[in-house]
């Protein structure tokens, strides 16, 4: 399986044409999902009487990784245990910034063992200022960083105090966010950044999955925003990954690529269809390791 980079673009306009659109190299964890099923319900995506093709989903993670590594990124790779089916989504395990990193506590206990197997790898791999949260926290499902401040979902999994949290220990200004669709479960499906490099961080996300004063506060924080169609979310195009130019999507989120490639992004499509089983995607497989 191979990715596909979008070659019939739409010619940007003169405005677009002058926002040169830079990548930068980044370095992400992924868990191969050498026990991926579905066994169990925790988000509306899930239904365990639906076959699942574990072979099929780790040909679809090694593409994604490998898109990862042909885009110049560096991926390390945590081993997978047994007995835990939803291991493959890393991103939920843990936020790290500037080398600091907060842990996971997760709120359904099919998936608690995960958060110490990642803690254990952080410090076996030279990561010495790691903290266990008190609060529910999903981490980057539920944590975005922009590059400056830290968008904080709640709602379905992650407890507000834990935004708090992530502010004494991650020593970054948090802006919560509040999700009201149970399909957009975590932030990271709903919202994703395109670009965390500049003094105008640029994101893309869903209105439909905030309540009304969220969407307020992303108007009033991203008033260039990429705004995703109902379409887009519903093939967890908002699980997305950018480097500052290259754009992971899921392969049905054409229109979303689109949108981008208008602003002058590369799509990058994936298959995950079958690890969108489970309600993941490219963002929920990836974690990103900053300093």
């Amino acid at each position: 399986m191979s990715a596909t980079f979008d070659t019939q673009l739409p010619l940007p306009t003169a405005e677009q044409a002058s926002q040169v659109r830079v990548p930068t190299r980044r370095r992400y964890l992924m868990c191969a999902p050498q026990y991926f099923t579905v066994e169990y319900s925790i988000n509306p995506w899930m239904d365990p009487e639906q076959p699942v093709d574990t072979g099929l989903a780790l040909a679809q993670w090694t593409a994604l990784k490998e898109v990862y590594q042909q885009l110049g990124h560096t991926v390390e790779t945590i081993t997978p245990e047994p007995g835990l089916p939803d291991m493959v989504f890393a991103a939920n395990s843990g936020t790290v910034i500037d080398g600091v990193v907060l842990g996971s506590r997760f709120r359904a206990e099919q998936r608690a063992a995960e958060a110490e197997h990642f803690r254990r790898w952080f410090l076996r791999n030279g990561y010495r200022d790691v903290v266990m949260p008190t609060s529910i926290n999903e981490a980057e499902g539920d944590f975005t960083w922009t590059g400056t401040v830290l968008l904080a979902g709640t709602g379905f999994r992650t407890d507000p105090g834990a935004h708090a949290e992530a502010q004494e220990v991650l020593g970054v200004p948090v802006v919560s966010l509040n999700l009201v669709d149970p399909r957009y479960y975590h932030l990271d499906t709903a919202l994703f950044v395109l670009d965390d490099q500049s003094d105008r961080p640029q994101v893309c996300y869903f209105p439909g999955a905030f309540s009304a004063g969220s969407q307020k506060v992303l108007r009033r924080l991203f008033p260039d925003a990429v705004i995703a169609t109902e379409a887009d979310a519903a093939c967890l195009g908002l699980n997305g990954v950018s480097d500052g130019h290259n754009v992971v999507l899921p392969l049905e989120a054409t229109a979303l690529g689109g949108a981008l490639a208008e602003r002058g992004y590369q799509p990058v499509y994936v298959d995950i269809s079958e690890l969108r089983k489970s309600g993941g995607g490219p963002k929920c497989c990836t974690m990103e390791l900053r300093g």
